[in-house]
């Protein structure tokens, strides 16, 4: 799992998405989880009843707010531009930068399920696989453009997909698998020319908004859901204590990154 610094933070506080028109071309039917099943519990296996389900109903909006994040960005009622194959590409590479295997299972499995025809799936999960492997760093590191922070300058991989993966993921994924590897490891280093290469490769502004909410959420996503498995664990060894405090989470259905 990446850590962070003063200066690079997930916000975890922003408007709601952006509606667009939707596209005859997305498809996102049989994915993501069953009906009512809240992810971050799924994910950090909370057992109904128990003690850290006790900590999370403390707090229903923010446990609330947090579904209706996943929902928004992976299960949308107006997709846009942005397809199914594209979120969970996304998602199951991130997951993958974090080494979390439950998440990684999880989007890799809701993209398994993405109708696209059972080579094309065994493709491109296998390459989402492969470029996350190859991609798993720690940070973060990166160069600061302003001059008093320049001694925090940190050199790290540049990471790139290789070149045999282009045909399978396309232009526009392996634009957002590069970008989505540049704001986990190298969120200092944001900038207009990091845009521009999405745009260059098809990604409107519209679809970068969604495309850097997707990767600031999963990043929220994982910490909440590696918290709530080390509370458990706690608890579990620990039955007479009863923890006062809940993880916090999303106030609304949009997230963004911040680099000050």
């Amino acid at each position: 799992m990446t850590t962070s610094s003063s200066r690079e933070t997930i916000v975890t506080t922003a408007p709601t998405p952006t509606a667009v028109s939707a596209s005859p071309t997305v498809s996102f039917a049989d994915r993501g989880s069953p009906p009512d099943t809240d992810v971050i519990d799924r994910l950090a296996s909370i057992v109904p009843g128990s003690s850290t389900d006790e900590v999370r109903r403390r707090r229903p909006e923010t446990r609330l707010n947090a579904q209706r994040s996943y929902l928004a960005l992976f299960e949308p009622e107006v997709p846009g531009t942005v397809t199914a194959l594209e979120r969970f590409t996304v998602a199951a590479f991130v997951s993958g930068l974090h080494t979390d295997g439950a998440l990684t299972d999880f989007y890799s499995g809701s993209l398994a399920r993405l109708e696209l025809g059972s080579s094309t799936n065994a493709a491109i999960l296998a390459a989402s696989y492969a470029e996350a492997t190859r991609g798993a760093t720690s940070g973060p590191y990166g160069h600061y453009s302003q001059a008093p922070l320049a001694l925090e300058n940190t050199d790290g991989v540049h990471y790139r997909v290789a070149d045999d993966h282009h045909g399978v993921l396309g232009t526009r994924l392996v634009a957002a698998l590069e970008h989505a590897h540049l704001l986990v490891f190298r969120p200092r280093e944001s900038s207009r020319a990091a845009l521009d290469v999405l745009l260059a490769a098809g990604w409107s502004t519209t679809d970068i908004v969604t495309l850097s909410q997707l990767v600031a959420f999963l990043s929220f996503q994982v910490r909440v859901v590696s918290g709530l498995r080390i509370l458990a664990a706690s608890t579990t060894a620990s039955p007479a204590t009863h923890p006062t405090t809940a993880v916090s989470a999303p106030a609304d259905a949009n997230l963004e990154t911040s680099t000050r």
